[in-house]
Parts: structure tokens; C-alpha cells; sequence
């Protein structure tokens, strides 16, 4: 099981860290440790001194495929939720100015909370699908995924062109302008169509 993750797929975040929009999704991998064990808090790492949130729309995978066309990427996946990719932004920041890859400012352990599964649309369109990310009670983020550069069905077709996609595996879409900072004791609720269906407390 693996998180594909893709970044720079919402033109305002982009923007707000200074990124050039992409012409084809930007993929990077999260293995199995990444994820946060449902309902327990996320410690906060020694690591990194700015540690952030990015709110993002997640399917799960359903079927094994390989080399995936677009036009049926639909009957690969089987749930929705949505998931906060956390991200060591100075240790990102770092190993970007010496040109050098940044999995361990997003692939450390306990860096994927994931929501609550729901099921997918009846009409299996996720086209336009709004959720937000408030901390303490305040909204942050808030996106929709008509707003996506590259909607699940290219993100799917593209990814599987290299990885071999399996069933249980999670794609985290990107996230929307809007992204922070947390500290401890901080309260992260994560709204998918106003249903809330993730709770990350920071500790």
C-alpha cells in the first residue's frame, strides 16, 4: 500500500509558494509509515521548526491496473475522503535550494492523516466537490476540485504510466491556496461537503 501524491495541482497554491504551474502532474510517493493512525494526535517532529497543513481531496484505490486510460480511471477507485499532507517546509525549502529530492520533508512518518472513507458520487463525477480545513475553529483552506489542474481521472492515467497502482492505495490530489503553520495543541478539522471527516490534534 502507498500514498501518490501529487503537487502544484491548484494554480493559487502554486502561486503562494512561488512555483511555476505544471504542464503534467508533479508525483512524489508516501510509503505505508506515513500514515497518522486514525484518531491519535500527530507528535509534533523534532526535525523541522515549521511544520504544515495542506488539505487535500483523497480516492482509494480499488482495483490493480497499469498503464490506466483516462476514460476508465473511474472503475479504479471506490471511496472519497480527504487527508492533510504535512509538510516540513524548512526542510522542504533546504533540500530545494541545493537541488536535492524532499521526501523527508513529506514522507516521514505520521505525515498522512486521512479522513473518514465515504462513498463515491452515484454519478461517479468528482468534478466539483468542495471541502475546507479549519484550525481551532477558524477556516483556513477552503477548495473545490472543479479548481484542479489535472482532475482524478488524468492524475490516475498519468501516475500509472509509471507505478503500478494497487488496490488500498490512497491519491492525495493537492491541496489549495491557503496552506500554515501548526503548533502544539492546535485543533486541525478537515469538512468534506460540510460533513466533517477528520480531527487532527497537534501535540
Amino acid at each position: 500500500m502507498k500514498i501518490i501524491c501529487v503537487g502544484r495541482n491548484y494554480a493559487d497554491h502554486a502561486k503562494e509558494l512561488n512555483n511555476e504551474l505544471p504542464t503534467e502532474p508533479v508525483i512524489f510517493i508516501k510509503p505505508k509509515g506515513a500514515i497518522l493512525i486514525p484518531h491519535k494526535p500527530l507528535y509534533y517532529p523534532e526535525f523541522t521548526d515549521d511544520l504544515q497543513y495542506e488539505c487535500e481531496f483523497v480516492v482509494r484505490i480499488c482495483k490493480n491496473g497499469k498503464y490506466i486510460q483516462e476514460n476508465y480511471a473511474h472503475s479504479y477507485y471506490d471511496a472519497i475522503t480527504l487527508g492533510i499532507d504535512f509538510t516540513a517546509r524548512d526542510l522542504q525549502r533546504q533540500q530545494q535550494a541545493k537541488g536535492l529530492p524532499w521526501e523527508i520533508a513529506k514522507s516521514f512518518d505520521c505525515s498522512a492523516a486521512v479522513g473518514d472513507l465515504r462513498p463515491v458520487p452515484a454519478d461517479r463525477e468528482l468534478n466539483n466537490i468542495s471541502f475546507r480545513l479549519d484550525k481551532n475553529g477558524e477556516t483556513m483552506q477552503r477548495g473545490n476540485t472543479s479548481d484542479m489542474i489535472f482532475n482524478v481521472g488524468k492524475i490516475i492515467a498519468y501516475a500509472s504510466r509509471f507505478f503500478t497502482i494497487n488496490i488500498g492505495d490512497l491519491i492525495f490530489t493537492g491541496t489549495p491556496a491557503g496552506v500554515g503553520a501548526v503548533v502544539t495543541n492546535d485543533r486541525l478539522e478537515c469538512f468534506l461537503e460540510g460533513d466533517k471527516v477528520l480531527e487532527v490534534n497537534v501535540r
